[in-house]
């Protein structure tokens, strides 16, 4: 009693420290479920987004569940997983809504599910014992095929509008004519019965922008307010999945709305989203909030947009750090990629931040490219090199990862070993003049697969999770559900030039670890 008090103490005591947290009660209760831990999904401005809509549904109320940052001490202590905000039964609620960001948070899904005791699959799960079980999030733009087999219903997309439509069926209907009722509403997919695949939902301007509900100082992004001044991105790197071809592009919300939006009590603002400094009034916005007395921070900083106003007005903000992502580890390989800037826009991002008094330029890259070779390795040292001549550079360097809905969709891995080889290769190349901070090779191979399979990866997940979650438990449970990635799926996009970019081999490797 005393283990399942002090886990129930945690959460209260970090109930006390937030702002916002809303209390309802609704016959109709939903618990949203975030996979990963409570700093993490605190974060994540798409589930509080999802909260406040629920709380505002009339007849519905939200309660919030994080996977624990200590799941063995729910099951020493046998204690039911329950909700912050009541502490009441997981297994109570009619619904648990998962928002799912990435591939590898499947395993999350699955402790979640098993702590509230209810079964993992799908197909053992009854109406009238077990709560129907929804998944959306970030995951649903690229690949949900993995969640098939836990899940009833699948949101996919933006979900602001569709929330409202599933709590108004769930509350009115029968499991089975629920499910078929879904089953015929676009942006929905109801595992067996049908719906269309990959489609991506998208909310109506109204909507916009989102923001967060609760701020609390115990998040990643410390007692920061975050809000988006634009949704999705204009621009066509062929890697990504919040792209051009994505919900018809960037939407830009007026800084008046945002400001508006705003409570006078944050002294600390994030503004998020895939293009931030593409927002054609993005000086004005952090200019305004910066004379505000408030702390800014901006995501998805772009070399090309950035000019020295902007930076001072970062600098201001309380940033101490530059952040820009390059991705390409040489400018054939951005080229062909289609990344919109040049050497010579980061170098001149990095003066910028030295001129505003910024300690540090930090830069995103990714190897592995398709058609990548040493030589570009051999550039991105070169041109590291000369970055820290003019600040000190942190490189965070991740294996590239074919996603679904992008034109490089099918493409291989570039292998475990050849990844690890290019680090090595950066690393010696370096020799300490920067930092460089790279991602695992091993777990990128699984994102990949999971993120280049259908249901049979997720099976796989769930048995390398139950086999205990090391890197050849996965291993093993690819190849023994027979995993193989897909084959080369191009996305049309008119503006990419085939001369450039040539086809990508259209068989993909077996999935192996090297």
């Amino acid at each position: 009693m005393e283990g399942r008090y002090s886990l129930i103490h945690h959460v209260r005591s970090l109930l006390d420290d937030e702002e916002g947290t809303l209390y309802k009660e609704a016959p109709f209760r939903v618990a949203l479920c975030y996979p990963s831990p409570y700093h993490v999904g605190m974060s994540s401005l798409g589930f509080q987004a999802i909260y406040r809509e629920v709380h505002q549904h009339p007849g519905a109320t939200a309660e919030r569940v994080f996977l624990p940052d200590d799941v063995e001490a729910f099951k020493k202590t046998r204690t039911p997983l329950f909700t912050w905000e009541s502490q009441a039964a997981v297994s109570s609620f009619q619904m648990l809504a998962f928002s799912v960001a990435y591939e590898l948070e499947l395993t999350g899904l699955f402790s979640l599910l098993e702590l509230a005791g209810l079964p993992v699959l799908a197909e053992e799960r009854r109406e009238g014992r077990h709560p129907l079980v929804v998944a959306g999030g970030p995951l649903t733009f690229s690949n949900p095929d993995p969640l098939e087999p836990f899940v009833d219903v699948l949101v996919q997309g933006e979900s602001e509008e569709l929330i409202h439509v599933l709590v108004e069926a769930a509350a009115s209907m029968d499991r089975e004519a629920l499910l078929d009722h879904l089953a015929r509403i676009p942006g929905f997919r109801v595992p067996g019965r049908g719906g269309a695949r990959y489609h991506v939902a998208r909310a109506t301007d109204s909507r916009l922008p989102a923001r967060s509900q609760i701020i609390t100082p115990h998040t990643e992004l410390r007692s920061m307010f975050l809000i988006e001044p634009e949704r999705g991105c204009s621009r066509g790197c062929h890697y990504c999945v919040m792209r051009r071809t994505t919900n018809g592009g960037m939407r830009t919300v007026p800084p008046e709305r945002v400001l508006s939006l705003i409570p006078e009590n944050a002294k600390r603002v994030g503004l998020v989203g895939a293009a931030v400094t593409d927002h054609p009034r993005i000086v004005e916005l952090l200019r305004t909030l910066v004379d505000s007395g408030r702390e800014v921070g901006v995501s998805s900083l772009r070399a090309d947009r950035l000019t020295q106003e902007l930076v001072d007005q970062l600098r201001r903000g309380g940033a101490t750090n530059l952040t820009v992502a390059a991705d390409g580890a040489s400018q054939r390989m951005r080229d062909m990629v289609d990344r919109k800037h040049s050497e010579e826009q980061i170098v001149r991002a990095a003066g910028y931040a030295r001129t505003a008094g910024m300690k540090q330029l930090k830069v995103y890259n990714v190897v592995g490219l398709p058609f990548e070779d040493e030589t570009d390795i051999d550039e991105l040292i070169r041109f590291t090199a000369e970055l820290s001549r003019i600040l000190p550079v942190a490189l965070g360097v991740a294996p590239f990862v074919a996603k679904r809905n992008t034109p490089l969709d099918g493409a291989p891995f570039a292998g475990i070993r050849e990844v690890e080889n290019r680090l090595e290769r950066l690393r010696k190349g370096l020799r300490g003049r920067a930092e460089v901070r790279p991602t695992s090779a091993r777990w990128a191979w699984v994102e990949y697969m999971l993120a280049q399979c259908g249901p049979e990866g997720g099976l796989a997940a769930m048995d390398a999770w139950r086999a205990g979650g090391s890197f050849s438990a996965w291993k093993k449970a690819f190849e023994a559900r027979g995993c193989e990635p897909y084959l080369a799926r191009r996305v049309e996009d008119g503006r990419r030039n085939p001369t450039l970019w040539p086809t990508v081999p259209k068989v993909a490797p077996a999935p192996s670890a090297v």
